[in-house]
């Protein structure tokens, strides 16, 4: 099954008083426009369908109940591909947003692409734009390819506007990619809190290369904060993030469960970035007070190589906690211009792990120091110690 943009062709998700929602079933792919009122200012949401909350999050991520449908959707597929020469999908979210800020939406937006439950999936030499809610969306998907897509929406005042949010989805590669959107570029995800934890599929096996990424909002590249499935081997390389504020992150929180584990950083440029490395464990929100704070997620092996940049005000804040401390970290070769040279610039709380070689600027005392060789040098006493400034 594919789906064909020629250059210069473009999907609306809004136009001259019409809704349309391209609907992808097993069988075809089909255009089905909906009435709406007289201009997209007053576009009536009320006319796109409703769907069932996604089973691991039980609830739709903005409000109890349903939530909207997607411009493009399809569930249960096998072989699809969504490319062209560079034409492009617009969902023209821009009346989305305003409801959304103005708190008049009563059910979760919807994506611009959403595909559920389904293998062998292209998507490939296209213009995503100005998405009401997250842009793509595969969900419960194996073997996901998206190849040089260009992924565009305001850095701000576009709310939720995720590039590319692989949920629960196993065997996926991302790459030759330009994102500059309104939250994460990428952000991976499996679940949220005791809904994830009963779905109970992971995210894993997904390579992230040759991406040029923008984020004024959240992060250029983040796990979580939804992750309640687990989150595992992971590799992102060759990554530019640039005039964003923060570069690539890890968020969770007590109650979360699941895991972020076996995730490897290599090749990584920050230009003007305010935090480059984030580690986050109180990343609060919860679909409702039946979480489990027993549920503890476990953060662990992840390795960063081959760091560097310009224009950095903090390069590095890690903060785990007594409940979720983060282990087996590692730093090599990692330099980074500063915009501020004070203290409190390598931030660190509750982390296990070492630093290979010499690397700028100087870590904090949680960590080992190794030799270029690979030698102990110094064991840290100090693995608990916190030195985190949110101020900076």
């Amino acid at each position: 099954m594919t789906l064909f943009l020629a250059e210069d062709a473009e999907i609306l998700g809004i136009e001259d008083a019409r809704v349309e929602c391209l609907v992808v079933t097993v069988e075809s792919i089909s255009l089905v426009e909906v009435l709406s009122p007289d201009s997209a200012e007053n576009t009536d949401e009320k006319q796109w369908p409703l769907m069932p909350p996604l089973p691991s999050y039980g609830y739709g991520r903005e409000h109890h109940g349903p939530r909207y449908g997607s411009l493009i959707h399809g569930q249960n597929l096998k072989d699809v591909v969504i490319t062209g020469d560079n034409g492009t999908i617009n969902g023209q979210g821009q009346s989305w947003w305003k409801k959304f800020r103005q708190k008049l939406l009563n059910h979760t937006r919807g994506p611009l692409m959403q595909i559920m439950w389904s293998s062998d999936i292209v998507i490939a030499n296209i213009t995503l734009r100005d998405s009401p809610f997250w842009t793509f969306h595969p969900y419960d998907c194996k073997n996901v390819t998206v190849r040089n897509v260009t992924i565009l929406a305001p850095v701000r005042e576009a709310p939720n506007t995720d590039g590319i949010d692989p949920d629960s989805c196993e065997d996926v590669v991302i790459e030759d990619c330009y994102i500059s959107v309104g939250d994460d570029a990428i952000a991976i995800k499996s679940g949220w809190d005791q809904y994830g934890i009963a779905y109970a599929r992971p995210s894993r096996n997904i390579l992230i290369r040759n991406l040029i990424v923008r984020s004024m909002v959240s992060a250029g590249i983040s796990i979580g904060s939804e992750m309640s499935g687990g989150v595992s081997d992971v590799t992102i390389e060759n990554l530019l993030v640039w005039s964003s504020r923060r570069a690539v992150r890890i968020k969770t929180a007590t109650g979360r469960g699941g895991y972020v584990r076996h995730i490897t950083y290599r090749n990584i440029t920050f230009d003007n970035v305010r935090v480059g490395i984030v580690i986050k464990t109180d990343y609060n929100e919860h679909p409702d007070d039946d979480f489990d704070p027993k549920a503890l997620p476990i953060v662990k092996d992840i390795s960063f190589t081959g760091i560097h940049g310009q224009g950095v005000r903090v390069p590095v804040r890690i903060h785990g906690s007594e409940d979720i401390p983060i282990r087996n970290v590692t730093f090599r070769d990692m330099s980074v211009g500063l915009t501020y040279k004070k203290k409190h610039i390598f931030q660190c709380a509750f982390i296990q792990g070492r630093v290979i070689g010499t690397i700028f600027p100087a870590p904090c005392e949680n960590l080992d120091r190794y030799n270029e060789e690979g030698q102990l040098v110094k064991r840290s006493t100090a693995q608990n110690i916190t030195d985190i400034d949110y101020d900076i």
